[in-house]
């Protein structure tokens, strides 16, 4: 029966505005009332927040913890973090993009990015009488707040912009093409963009090989579509001309404004002044050995303190950017609009310019430089026992790069390395091993990746591609960090600092009911009902390590898991199993980075640059924001890649090659190549000698008549047949056989009988049966 509830004040289960007064506490709330209240308070939805907005307590809160679980069990709410949502909600705080206009005038609009059920719901955006400022129209992507609406009948969220962003017009990009008979095309930069005709008097200029945005004119009935050039964006003919596609096709803000220079230029090293003098401290960087900037040095003794046998003593010293880079100043707005540093194959778009990130903040060798740094102790376990934060002056005792210093320690030391080697690196690496037992007793997800790094010739075409060896200095590096991102999050989190986190949620419930379905036709399982912990894949990786399907499963296991993202709202980061985590380590790069060194400065009174109350109070938007520019990064990353790998093979038409499924579809397979990391497609139509059918469970295509088929993650031979080299794209055919199909029979009959329910045989070419 329903809690009688009346008037209505601040939180109130159904109002986001009001809270409920409560008359009797022997009524509980109904299920509606509950989601109702769940899809009004957004920010205030998790299992506390609704026990107490109902005044719910002892037994009453067991019945709610129960009701929500059935609710999750029914498909009717999802768990984000800590909040429970209805299933298929926009998140609060969500990027849009205006679309267009209701009768009324209201502007409409999508999210950018929407992964729940159905169709992108639609959101009004309400515009404020009397705004100030400039206000969105058709065509705005905007970042904005978002709240459920009561009425069937109109859309289903209404928006309050926060912010605007930089106006994208219908233009795209394509490169200016001069065909021998004097005629103008305009060669496609994505996948599936056509070829364009341009017209002399629409040519604005452009020269051929010319990177150009243009604007498409309605097509003709004959012939390809019409453009007309509105802008020249740059020559291709340069030797970093495709990363520049990306980053004109990504909105990658990649010139500093004049403001922002003057004002790098004008900063003045920062003097001793307050800060402890730690120069006479051994730190050195050990980076990549083409790094330009070193944001991180380390150093590591053996604990003396007679409570704390066979413990360690790890420091880590990080640039101290907040010295230089204020809150509100144009280098500090430039670097929030460009979030983090976006690193070509050819180029980096940094962050911060050059003045900062290569000269006053990276950690030179020999150089006073300051830092802040945390002084971390561990047992003999690898469990830490304390750690302080420092804000200090420091001078690296050597630059040292991965190889070089991994080689020192096998017995191979340099003129460089030779000196510090017992005094300075081997104990770092037997502080390293003290760490590894912690990182092994915690059983972060352990997945192996490999990852590929593109060499280029003095031209900017590729000359090879390499798998760089994973070395032990690498894995050191990588947990000493970990370890002051967890220090950084926990004084912060104990200080009461607003801050913004790096989390990572579990897989959602569908993922892990979809990777379920997906091991049991491999007669694995995957334990439901309890909290997923990481060790749970472990062990089922620990399961195929070897196996003919141990690629399979590592690539169905890593498609399982939730993105990364940044905000001030903690619920642990699940990769790593650990319960508060932030970014501390790579200011020069990273602007959440910038914002957890201002809030340590300002918690632990370290003098001037700490976090204001501005920045405190937007930290929700700058979450977001940051975010978005980590996801267009990688995207940008990304196509860069895949168009610099098929310019490469664009010569190697028909030659064939080793490829493995990274992806299957009812349109067809997705192969990669893994000796270049980049992907191709082979369309379902060329399949010959059977009819085939899409197992979304089995993640693979089978034939109809005889069972056998494709699979991701199986190795196969195809040969190229058509590049795209300006949009990456690469077309192959199959010519490896079909094979039987790893996983139960009872899924290729559940299969095939859906197909046939659906209609979704498709023949050699292409046809509906």
């Amino acid at each position: 029966m329903a809690r009688r509830i009346s008037g209505r004040s601040h939180g109130d289960p159904r109002s986001a505005d009001t809270r409920a007064k409560v008359v009797k506490d022997d009524y509980r709330p109904s299920r509606d009332e509950i989601l109702r209240y769940i899809a009004e308070n957004p920010d205030r939805s998790g299992k506390r927040d609704i026990a107490k907005a109902f005044a719910l307590r002892g037994e009453d809160r067991i019945w709610l913890k129960d009701l929500l679980r059935d609710l999750q069990d029914e498909g009717l709410l999802t768990r984000n973090r800590k909040r429970l949502t209805r299933a298929g909600a926009l998140r609060h705080v969500a990027v849009l993009d205006i679309f267009g206009r209701d009768n009324d005038g209201v502007l409409l609009a999508h999210p950018t990015e929407y992964t729940g059920p159905g169709s992108p719901p639609v959101i009004a955006i309400r515009i404020s009488r009397g705004a100030s400022g400039p206000v969105p129209g058709i065509g705005a992507r905007v970042l904005a707040k978002t709240f459920p609406t009561d009425d069937p009948s109109g859309p289903a969220y209404t928006g309050r912009v926060m912010k605007i962003f930089e106006k994208r017009s219908e233009a795209v990009l394509g490169v200016f093409r001069v065909l021998k008979d004097g005629t103008f095309r305009i060669e496609p930069v994505e996948r599936r963009q056509p070829e364009l005709i341009v017209d002399k008097e629409f040519q604005n200029g452009a020269k051929n090989g010319d990177l150009v945005e243009v604007e498409a004119a309605r097509a003709s009935r004959y012939g390809l579509p019409r453009a007309k050039v509105l802008a020249v964006l740059g020559s291709l003919t340069s030797e970093k001309a495709v990363s520049m596609i990306a980053i004109h096709a990504h909105d990658i803000p990649h010139i500093f404004p004049a403001d922002v220079i003057v004002e790098a230029d004008a900063v003045k090293p920062v003097a001793l002044a307050e800060r402890e003098d730690w120069r006479d401290l051994p730190l050195v960087t050990i980076d990549p050995a083409d790094a330009k900037d070193h944001d991180d040095a380390v150093f590591a003794t053996p604990d003396t303190d007679e409570k704390n046998p066979g413990g360690v003593i790890v420091t880590v010293a990080i640039a101290d950017v907040a010295a230089y880079v204020r809150y509100g100043t144009p280098l500090d707005r430039e670097a929030l609009k460009r979030g983090n540093s976006v690193y070509f194959p050819d180029r980096v778009v940094p962050m911060l310019p050059e003045r900062i990130s290569n000269d006053l903040c990276s950690l030179r060798e020999g150089e006073d430089r300051p830092a802040i740094a945390v002084r971390m102790t561990f047992s003999a376990e690898g469990r830490k026992l304390r750690h302080s934060f420092h804000r200090i002056m420091m001078k690296s005792a050597a630059k040292l790069a991965y190889p070089q210093a991994q080689a020192a320690i096998d017995g191979v030391p340099d003129d460089r390395t030779g000196p510090i080697l017992d005094r300075v690196l081997r104990p770092l690496w037997d502080a390293y091993a003290v760490l590894k037992r912690g990182r092994d007793s915690r059983q972060p997800l352990e997945l192996e990746l490999p990852e590929r790094k593109i060499l280029l010739k003095p031209d900017g075409t590729v000359d090879r591609v390499v798998v760089p060896e994973r070395l032990d200095a690498h894995k050191l590096i990588e947990e000493f960090m970990i370890q002051a991102n967890v220090a950084a999050a926990e004084t912060l989190e104990g200080k009461k600092e607003p801050l913004v986190y790096r989390i990572h949620d579990a897989p959602s419930l569908a993922k892990q009911e979809s990777l379920r379905e997906f091991l049991h036709t491999l007669g694995l399982s995957l334990a439901r009902g309890a909290q997923m912990r990481p060790g749970q894949f472990n062990g089922i990786l620990e399961r195929v390590r070897g196996a003919d399907n141990e690629a399979l499963v590592n690539e169905v296991v890593l498609r399982s898991q939730s993105q990364a993202e940044y905000s001030p709202k903690n619920i642990g980061h699940f990769g790593l199993n650990l319960r508060r985590y932030a970014h501390f380590t790579s200011p020069i790069r990273r602007y959440a980075d910038l914002i957890v060194h201002r809030g340590l400065i300002a918690a632990l009174g370290l003098g001037p640059g700490g976090l204001t109350q501005q920045d405190a109070d937007r930290l929700e938007e700058v979450g977001a924001l940051i975010s978005a520019t980590e996801r267009r990064a990688m995207a940008a990353e990304r196509d860069t890649v895949d168009r610099l790998i098929a310019a490469y093979l664009a010569e190697r038409i028909n030659d064939t090659f080793d490829a493995r499924i990274s992806g299957v579809t009812k349109a067809g397979l997705f192969v990669q190549l893994p000796q270049y990391g980049a992907d191709g497609f082979i369309p379902v139509s060329s399949l010959n000698g059977d009819y085939y059918i899409y197992d979304e469970t089995a993640r693979s295509l089978f034939g109809e008549r005889t069972g056998k088929g494709y699979q991701l993650a199986d190795r196969v031979e195809v040969r190229l047949l058509e590049v795209a080299p300006m949009a990456g794209a690469m077309r192959f055919e199959m010519l490896s056989d079909p094979k039987p199909l790893q996983g139960s029979r009872r899924s290729f009959h559940k299969a095939k009988s859906r197909a046939r329910a659906s209609q979704s045989r498709v023949g050699p070419r292409g046809r509906r049966r």
